[in-house]
């Protein structure tokens, strides 16, 4: 019979009596706090590595990152619970298969006798990896003749003494050999030469505990085949989701590769032509979005154009006129000069042709800005501005009756450039109001009215003239538009488009009618301050 001395295995009162080694202060406590700066310092590191790596990546290969990525932490996740659980689950199986043919083992007593553990064997009991022991209260181990013992420690050894209905479980590893789950039930074993004396008598039974230990080799194998598997499929996962990211990311960033094209298309020909949009996708609004900026863009510079050809088109007439009385002049000068009279009128003629052109360019440059809003705005009373350019409009056309009323209203703007625009409205009343060649009857009396009005942000201008025609009222604000009566009067056909211009960058409109009894009336409504963003 097998027998170990407990001596070979260290009780627990044993370990308890042993002198325990005490914890010492470490003579240098800063070397934690060194430790922990080290590491807060290379995770930083690491950090800003993979920050800066991101940030070089293209979108395309961040987004097949990205689903690789995802994919790969869902499969670790669900690999790590599956594997935990089919160990747990497994482990639990063979815990109380062990216990109950352990527990089953002690009550039948065919174990417990050591004459029949002696001659027992694992194949007769159809248990090849199973090692079955009796541990005495005392310590002795007994085992079977042909078969190595099970692990046994001070967990078996204290189930032996106390003799309860609980049980010991625990995994021991075997040096060079596989690990064992072992199990330790109280039971009352046989001594050996005692069968006839243990049948008649329980007193001759001794208290111990029966000790089976199962090989986790099994286990162990299918746990590593259960992780090869969960590896494989992990990987094959996290290809697949690199290889649909990278399909996504095609598909998906097709639109934004077109889209990239156009624009530098763009800015190598300076074709502003748009690009197909096919979807509703945000990709679809992105490029809808840059074909209203490109139709922006194609709208600016046609408006450039015109604004140059018409300009050049419209400095012609009064640089001719200029270059044509200096040519006169000089070819006089050679021939002897001008007579006073001659010579003042064709410098008046001069002076006024200078007038006209500086008004133009003034206007010209005012148009030029064609910016969206107002910037710089300032809190300003409108009634202000607008009785400012009825003094001055009144100053140069005297021969006109004005009926004006105005009533306070703010406005944030530009005082300049709507002074600018209200003076324009008023010139055109006055031109219009006054016939041609006549500033004033001869009797004194006014050759026409032009009434104003200012209530509630509503610039109303109405005159006395002829009205303007129903074929011209839709192109009366466009930029050197002439009407066939307006021809012959001076002007460069830009007051206006200035109007609108000014009532567009405030957040106002202008708009245009005939007045029955009267001629043309002009509105130009402006916000409130209380309402216009700053």
């Amino acid at each position: 019979m097998s027998q170990q001395h407990p001596g070979d295995f260290p009780s627990y009162a044993d370990r308890q009596s042993q002198p325990q080694a005490q914890a010492q202060p470490h003579p240098e406590q800063p070397v934690a706090s060194s430790n922990g700066n080290r590491v807060a310092a290379t995770a930083a590191r690491t950090q800003n590595w993979w920050n800066e790596t991101l940030h070089k990546l293209s979108l395309h290969a961040r987004v097949t990152l990205l689903a690789a990525v995802a994919v790969g932490l869902a499969v670790a996740i669900v690999s790590v619970a599956a594997y935990i659980t089919v160990r747990q689950q497994m482990y639990q199986n063979l815990d109380d298969s062990l216990i109950q043919r352990a527990g089953q083992a002690s009550q039948k007593g065919v174990l417990t006798n050591l004459e029949n553990l002696k001659r027992a064997s694992a194949d007769a009991l159809g248990l090849s990896d199973i090692r079955v022991g009796v541990l005495s209260a005392d310590g002795v181990q007994y085992g079977a003749q042909n078969s190595p013992l099970p692990p046994m420690g001070d967990d078996e050894l204290q189930i032996a003494r106390d003799q309860g209905n609980q049980a010991s479980l625990r995994t021991v590893g075997v040096r060079n050999g596989p690990h064992y789950r072992v199990v330790a039930v109280a039971a009352r074993y046989c001594p050996a030469g005692y069968s006839n004396e243990c049948q008649q008598d329980a007193n001759f039974l001794q208290p111990g505990a029966l000790v089976v230990a199962q090989s986790l080799g099994s286990i162990d194998q299918t746990l590593h085949n259960l992780g090869i598997v969960l590896w494989a499929f992990g990987l094959i996962g996290v290809i697949g989701a690199a290889l649909a990211g990278n399909a996504v990311a095609r598909s998906g960033l097709r639109p934004l590769a077109r889209l990239t094209g156009a624009a530098e298309h763009v800015a190598r020909t300076e074709d502003l032509k748009p690009i197909p949009v096919t979807g509703t996708d945000e990709i679809s609004r992105l490029a809808m979005a840059f074909n209203a900026m490109l139709g922006a863009l194609a709208q600016s510079r046609d408006r450039q154009r015109r604004l140059v050809g018409d300009a050049g088109h419209e400095l012609r007439t009064p640089l001719t006129s200029v270059r044509t009385n200096l040519d006169l002049l000089a070819q006089a000068d050679k021939r002897g000069g001008l007579r006073a009279e001659d010579r003042r009128q064709l410098l008046d003629d001069v002076r006024a042709q200078m007038d006209e052109l500086t008004t133009l360019i003034g206007d010209l440059t005012e148009l030029a800005r064609d910016t969206p809003q107002v910037r710089n705005a300032e809190l300003i009373e409108l009634s202000n501005v607008v009785e400012d350019a009825v003094m001055k409009v009144r100053r140069r056309a005297p021969g006109l009756e004005w009926d004006v009323q105005l009533s306070p209203f703010p406005v944030w703007g530009d005082e300049r450039l709507l002074g600018r625009a209200v003076t324009n409205l008023l010139d055109n009343a006055a031109k219009y109001s006054m016939p041609e060649g006549a500033e004033q009857h001869s009797d004194g009396q006014p050759v026409g009215h032009v009434t104003v009005r200012l209530l509630d942000g509503v610039l109303t201008v109405t005159d006395s003239g002829p009205g303007i025609a129903e074929a011209d009222l839709p192109h009366v604000f466009e930029r050197f538009y002439r009407s066939s009566e307006a021809r012959s009067r001076p002007g460069s056909g830009l007051g206006l488009a200035i109007v609108k211009h000014a009532a567009e960058q405030h957040g106002g409109m202008i708009y245009a009618r005939n007045v029955p009894g009267a001629g043309a009336q002009f509105t130009l409504w402006l916000p409130h301050a209380a309402t216009q963003s700053r």
